[in-house]
């Protein structure tokens, strides 16, 4: 950095040293920033920019000096104001007067010398990156308005963020015209000593800004962080202009506006899970964080957790890095380039920012508590995995357990997304379900595509519950297909699968919005489901073993036909069930009933179609279940 800092010339964007470099090249810790001054930086709300040799190449005023032909004498009374010995309101008055240029004297200037050419570099994309994540950027100069405004639209901040003095005109009596320079208005903050922290005092009495930043090249800008109401940070700016006492004393000196860009945090985004569902999200993820839109914000690396097994002698993470394909649960489908499966689950979250739970719920539990030490508390999570935990304190969803157990805010994604179909690039839709949104709409960002909608809703439990039930409901339009029965049947067993999701959804958690339920996790997704799903083809397949009188179990249909992945719905049946039982509901979600003694082999798959007689049934345990009542039912005729 010392040689880059000496090589440079003093003019057209070169450094200008004011003051011995060698007196402050023991600095150490400020040229690197320390964990406190990163963490600030990379937390701010808002960033106040210096124009003046910092996002500019020159001083303005200097530079018009120069156009007038008074360079050398306005560029010394310019130095001994950076330096702190000259006040600002003195230093102004003499190059104003020195200067003593008229309108059209600036216009020619500004048509000599555009915005564009007068940009330090890297500045434009610097700001643009923080308007990216939503930090709001500032130019407060003690320069002047009329050579400031061309360059605050060339770097894309809108005027109103502008903070700088305004020239005062004498207007000419006969033409009303303004004709002669005479001082500037001393009733903005930048024209006098301290200006700056007092326009920073300003912003945050407007605006709720936890975090300011200031950026710049001289001592005013430093005044920024020393006084009471102004920056948490002064960030010292050497890439045009190196002035000792603001090396000395800024909390981290930089000689280009790339250090700062590059000290930005980019999310990293990890996948636990690698079957056909998460392997279509990761194929998402991939593909967003590819784009050139998101290198700014996002690392374009996704590592994705495989459970490791053999494929035809091979591993099966060897042969995923290899051909960018899953050759086990989504041959064909090609994940990207930038997809990294790994082994190990720790490696796989490390560095991570966002974590992608996608694997079956069963193994949820297991896999966060391995996690637990290992990931910052700052994570933003989200689970695609539906299910939840029965205890013996009741249901816990796997949200609530991620969240619990890691410490970290989880949204959900839930919606009617079969697999294959998004894989393929069909239009597919997604409920994105939050706490933060802030979250929220950072995970909209990883998932939406031209092909994939998401949309946002303030409520993580009604959208999984919705993502959870679904799969029973879809159990019975299985056996609806199963025994050859047509849509009107299929259609009411919907009907009143929605209606018990909904009920039970609120039963347990009156928060739950009935609107959620009309969204993507919903009903699109119940339709989805019961049309194309595997929960749908797993009973499809056992009524049909039934009628065939080759009984065959869940588990072995799901072996057979599933190619490793898990059936869900069985399983949340179970746990729902468990729940209706303890609290004696069995009776009111009528179609939950049935459906797990269907799937319990309590009951033959055709009592579907008498769903409400046949959750009457005293029916609790296999031993328990009456001879009568199972051939009654085997014969369509069922008693309560």
């Amino acid at each position: 950095m010392m040689e880059r800092l000496a090589s440079l010339s003093p003019r057209a964007g070169g450094l200008q040293t004011s003051g011995s470099w060698r007196a402050v090249s023991g600095l150490g810790p400020h040229l690197e920033p320390s964990q406190r001054v990163l963490k600030l930086w990379r937390s701010a709300h808002a960033v106040c920019f210096d124009i003046d040799c910092t996002v500019a190449l020159n001083d303005q005023l200097d530079l018009l000096a120069e156009f007038m032909g008074v360079g050398e004498s306005v560029a010394a009374i310019t130095n001994s104001a950076m330096d702190g010995t000259m006040s600002l309101e003195e230093a102004l008055e003499k190059r104003l007067n020195v200067i003593n240029c008229t309108p059209a004297d600036i216009q020619a200037f500004l048509k000599a010398h555009p915005a564009e050419s007068r940009l330090t570099p890297g500045a434009r994309e610097l700001i643009h990156q923080l308007q990216g994540r939503g930090v709001a950027v500032y130019l407060i100069s003690g320069g002047f308005r009329e050579l400031c405004l061309p360059i605050c639209r060339e770097l894309g901040v809108p005027p109103k963020n502008l903070f700088a003095n305004r020239m005062n005109w004498q207007v000419d009596d006969d033409t009303g015209m303004p004709t002669k320079l005479v001082g500037f208005d001393v009733r903005e903050p930048t024209g006098h000593q301290g200006g700056k922290p007092r326009a920073i005092a300003e912003l945050r009495r407007m605006f709720p800004y936890e975090t300011v930043v200031m950026v710049g090249d001289g001592i005013t800008d430093l005044e920024a962080v020393q006084q009471g109401g102004g920056a948490d940070l002064f960030v010292g700016f050497g890439g045009v202009v190196a002035r000792q006492v603001v090396m000395e004393q800024a909390d981290w000196f930089v000689d280009s506006l790339e250090a700062l860009r590059e000290a930005l945090p980019r999310h990293r985004v990890a996948m636990i899970g690698s079957g056909a569902w998460a392997c279509t999200a990761v194929k998402l993820i991939a593909e967003n964080m590819a784009s050139p839109e998101a290198a700014e914000k996002f690392d374009s690396e996704v590592r994705m957790w495989v459970y490791e097994e053999e494929v035809a002698g091979r591993k099966l993470t060897e042969l995923i890095n290899e051909t960018h394909e899953n050759v086990k649960y989504m041959p064909g489908v090609p994940l990207g380039a930038n997809v990294v499966a790994c082994p190990d689950l720790l490696q796989t979250v490390k560095d991570a920012t966002i974590l992608v739970f996608c694997a079956p719920h069963q193994f949820i539990h297991r896999i966060v508590k391995q996690l637990v030490g290992h990931i910052s508390k700052d994570m933003v999570a989200i689970s695609l995995t539906k299910g939840m935990r029965v205890r013996p304190d009741g249901p816990q969803l796997i949200s609530e357990l991620i969240r619990k157990e890691l410490g970290v805010d989880c949204s959900v994604l839930m919606g009617a997304n079969i697999a294959g179909d998004i894989a393929r690039g069909e239009l597919s839709e997604a409920t994105i379900a939050y706490n933060v949104l802030a979250n929220g709409q950072l995970l909209q960002e990883v998932f939406e595509r031209a092909y994939f909608y998401t949309t946002l809703v303030p409520d993580v439990v009604g959208a999984e519950m919705c993502g959870t039930l679904k799969n029973i409901v879809a159990l019975a339009a299985g056996f609806v297909e199963g025994l050859g029965l047509g849509p009107n049947t299929r259609a009411a067993i919907m009907r009143a699968g929605l209606n018990e999701m909904r009920r039970f959804a609120k039963a347990l958690y009156p928060t739950v919005r009935d609107d959620t339920f009309f969204e993507s996790c919903g009903v699109a997704d119940l339709i989805a489901t019961c049309y194309g799903g595997r929960n749908r083809l797993v009973a499809k397949a056992y009524v049909e073993a039934e009628v065939a009188g080759r009984r065959a179990s869940f588990e072995e249909l799901e072996a057979q036909l599933l190619g490793g992945q898990k059936l869900q719905g069985a399983l949340t049946s179970d746990e729902v069930q468990e729940i209706l039982r303890r609290r004696g509901w069995e009776r009111d979600y009528p179609l939950f009933t049935t459906v797990n003694r269907i799937v319990k082999a309590l009951l033959p798959a055709s009592s579907i179609t008498e769903y409400k007689a046949a959750a009457a049934l005293h029916v609790a345990e296999p031993a328990e279940a009456s001879a009568d009542d199972l051939a009654r039912l085997a014969l369509g005729g069922v008693k309560a």
